[in-house]
């Protein structure tokens, strides 16, 4: 998808050793991204695979997550975009402590899961940030980062792309494209 399909790249970007899973239509696609190591997920599971990795990227749900634990090597950290959210990332946004507690209580089992083994847990919540912006479209510009375009879709069709997105198959990121008007479409006056 779009996350990963940038993570790779970045990864490899910033000298990491990149594993990573897809479907068996996108195995090459993914290699040609710049991952060392693809695992099927249709073929294999990647928890009998992979072992003694530093960081692991999670993007997908609670199982694959769990399942995760079992590639790191102690001291190894498992950082996810899709949640549980922690009391940590409730305390870093200034949220209330009555949210802190909830999230504390969402994120207790992979937590206690981490700290046998020996990882971290963390949940990072992705937000727009300029210096960051900045940094990947230096990447961008300078080609080290390609972004990927699954599909575009006119504004009209939002719904239809949504209904894409929501599939969970799109090769990279989806776009929504806005007619704009000539300039001289718009008379003074």
């Amino acid at each position: 998808g779009g996350v990963g399909s940038i993570a790779i790249q970045l990864a490899k970007h910033l000298g990491a050793f990149v594993a990573t899973t897809t479907s068996t239509a996108n195995v090459e696609w993914v290699k040609a991204l710049g991952a060392d190591v693809v695992i099927d997920y249709k073929q294999q599971a990647f928890e009998a695979v992979l072992r003694d990795y530093d960081v692991v990227l999670n993007s997908l749900g609670a199982d694959a997550l769990a399942k995760s634990l079992k590639i790191l090597k102690p001291g190894g950290q498992l950082i996810s975009i899709s949640g549980p959210p922690t009391p940590a990332f409730a305390r870093a946004q200034k949220l209330p402590w009555v949210l802190g507690l909830v999230m504390g209580l969402l994120s207790s089992g992979i937590r206690r899961k981490a700290r046998k083994q020996g990882v971290s847990y963390d949940f990072v919540f992705m937000r727009a940030s300029g210096a960051q912006l900045d940094e990947i479209t230096a990447l961008v510009e300078s080609g080290i980062i390609r972004p990927v375009i699954d599909r575009t879709f006119p504004f009209e069709s939002t719904a239809a792309a949504l209904n894409y997105v929501e599939q969970g198959r799109a090769k990279g990121k989806v776009v929504i494209t806005m007619a704009t008007a000539p300039p001289d479409a718009h008379p003074a006056g």
